[in-house]
Formats: structure tokens, sequence, C-alpha cells
């Protein structure tokens, strides 16, 4: 299906959308798996210390709590994780960067999964960040749900409109056959009046 060039433009932005996710992604995992074999507990204090944090505040306690319980199996499945994600969000970039109907589907399926843990953080704590993230992905998701009611009724009303002619076609088809069978009876009664009831 031909798309205008405003769907296009739309599309396009919601597949660079989705490839700096997986790429912002990506570069996490590949930081996360540069940890493996590393004091991770102390990789968090200089972190928490460089941005100057102060260690005993709720939030950078959590960092250094969490570095701490990270194993190298851990890391590893982390990184696998971001890794699988990223590449999910790549190949649905390429698909909706070529308006691919399969990815606008993918899409619409994924920002809905998404949505009712977006609104529940929202719920647990107002920030501008969740804010932004929950209006993005609405709106990346109500795009996609009109985009394919537009399709789905597009394709309607072609259906509809080659089941009429194929109505049509069937209509002027029976009325020929009756016009036949209309030459024929009256062919046959005239062989029967001329010939005494020998067909000619």
């Amino acid at each position: 299906m031909a798309l205008n060039p405003k769907m296009t433009r739309v599309l396009k932005a919601v597949a660079i959308f989705e490839a700096s996710k997986g790429l912002l992604v990506l570069l996490a995992g590949l930081a996360v798996f540069s940890l493996i074999h590393q004091n991770i507990h102390s990789v968090a204090e200089q972190l928490v210390g460089h941005l100057h944090l102060n260690p005993a505040k709720h939030i950078p306690r959590i960092i250094i709590e969490a570095a701490g319980s990270l194993t190298d199996g851990r890391i590893r499945l982390l990184t696998i994780l971001a890794l699988l994600y990223s590449f999910m969000r790549f190949v649905e970039a390429y698909g909706l960067w070529l308006a691919r109907q399969w990815a606008e589907w993918f899409a619409l399926v994924s920002g809905s999964v998404y949505l009712p843990i977006e609104l529940y953080e929202l719920y647990r704590g107002v920030t501008w960040l969740k804010v932004i993230l929950v209006v993005i992905n609405l709106l990346i998701v109500y795009y996609n749900l009109s985009h394919e009611y537009h399709i789905y009724k597009q394709q309607s009303t072609k259906d509809w409109i080659a089941l009429r002619n194929e109505y049509e076609a069937i209509k002027i088809e029976l009325i020929d056959k009756c016009h036949e069978l209309e030459k024929e009876k009256v062919f046959y009664h005239l062989c029967n009046s001329h010939n005494n009831g020998y067909c000619c």
C-alpha cells in the first residue's frame, strides 16, 4: 500500500525513536559487560562520587547495593538481554523505516505491552521523564492503531468494490445465458412449426 508523505515521515520518526532505544540499551549492555571480572561495588561507589551524589541518600545507596549483588553470571545475562532487546528494536526500526505492515503491528503490540508498566511507574511517582515516556508511547500506540484502522477501512472498501464488480460480472453472464436460452427456445419453435416436428 502506498503511504502519503505525512505517514511516511511519522513512520520514519518512530523508526528513529525505536532505533535510538535499541542503541541506548546496546551501549548500556556493553558498558555493563565491560564490568565483568571487576569489583563492581567499588566502581559504583566511584560513579556515585564522580556524580557528586551523597552515598547515604536513597537512590545512590540503591545503586551501590545493586552493584554489590551483581555477579559475572548476572552481568552476562543482562548483556544477553540487552543484545536481544536491541536486536528487536533495530528490526522494528528497519521495518518501520521501510513502512512494512508487520513492523507497524509489532510496534503497536510492543508499545501496548509497555503501557501498563509505564502507567504503573507514573502512578508510583510522577517525574518529567516518566510523563514524557508515557506520552511518547501513547502517541506511538495511537498513531499505529489509527493507521492500521485506516488500512483496514481501505482494504474493506477495496474488497467491497471487488465483490460488487464480481456480482456485476456474474449478473451480466447470467443475462447473456438467458438471452442464449431465449434464442434457442425461439429457434426450436421455428423448427417445429416449419418442419412438422423435425428439428433443423
